[in-house]
């Protein structure tokens, strides 16, 4: 996958913050408008792990509720090597082409897991809503990939009917992964997957994200303000503050040798 250029603003803007691409945390003090994400590029490989960290506020989950669908950019481009091969900017893409791409190439594990489950269903139905969005209308077949994926995350298969209200916050998270991985996506978004978690849950929840992305092979994009979880998971980071990427590289190149002013603080931190 690749993104270029990609913004996403709220406001018209005006001359002043067109021009001034440094405003602070992205809010022009003359029109207002708030610059969520500005001209942000990036590649993300296959099997690779790239992690987005930043302050809130940074742009870091707009970024990714952009490339998922949920919020629209207002500019830029973004491609995937397996659509089209890659010649189709999936931003502009028509209603029907990104219900495609949400339901067969990408994943998404929300912060908030009420975003990415029907709280009234059964674990075992969440699951087979994303199967069936594929097209799958096999009722067998979808119970026994909802078995496979949740037995997986450590879900007892006894609690398939139960609804994920009455689970605890990483049980949420762990039903929301097995949805997000039903049909096997090459890519996978998660979006600050262990924020409230106790910390024994936020490594169990870490090891299993680590796990999946080792046996598919599948690219992840990984949002956190927590440089330990970006040192745990990211093969390669991205740094981003008021909307814009400040520095990016090698993860350990990034936590050893920070370059950036704000980078540097917050290596120091976590130190």
């Amino acid at each position: 996958m690749e993104g270029k250029h990609i913004t996403v603003r709220f406001g018209e803007g005006c001359d002043y913050c067109r021009s001034h691409p440094e405003i602070e945390r992205g809010r022009c003090p003359k029109c207002h408008t708030i610059w969520a994400v500005r001209d942000v590029s990036f590649q993300l490989f296959p099997g690779e792990i790239l992690g987005i960290v930043g302050e809130s506020g940074s742009g870091k989950s707009t970024l990714l509720r952009a490339l998922y669908f949920d919020r629209p950019a207002t500019s830029g481009e973004a491609h995937i090597s397996l659509y089209h091969q890659g010649q189709v900017n999936i931003l502009q893409a028509s209603s029907q082409q990104k219900r495609y791409l949400r339901n067969h190439l990408m994943g998404m594990v929300y912060q908030n897991p009420m975003l990415g489950l029907r709280m009234g269903l059964s674990s075992g139905a969440n699951v087979a809503e994303k199967l069936i969005a594929a097209g799958n209308r096999n009722a067998g077949e979808m119970i026994g990939r909802s078995q496979q994926l949740l037995r997986h995350v450590e879900i007892p298969v006894e609690r398939m009917k139960e609804a994920p209200a009455v689970f605890s916050g990483g049980m949420q998270q762990r039903v929301q992964i097995s949805k997000a991985t039903a049909n096997n996506p090459p890519i996978l978004f998660l979006d600050e997957v262990t924020t409230g978690l106790d910390l024994s849950v936020q490594a169990k929840v870490l090891d299993l994200i680590r796990s999946i992305q080792k046996e598919l092979g599948i690219a992840m994009m990984v949002v956190s303000h927590d440089l330990a979880v970006i040192r745990m998971m990211a093969d390669r980071t991205m740094v981003m503050l008021g909307g814009r990427v400040v520095e990016e590289g090698l993860t350990d190149q990034i936590l050893e040798d920070p370059i950036h002013e704000y980078t540097q603080t917050l290596v120091s931190s976590l130190l």
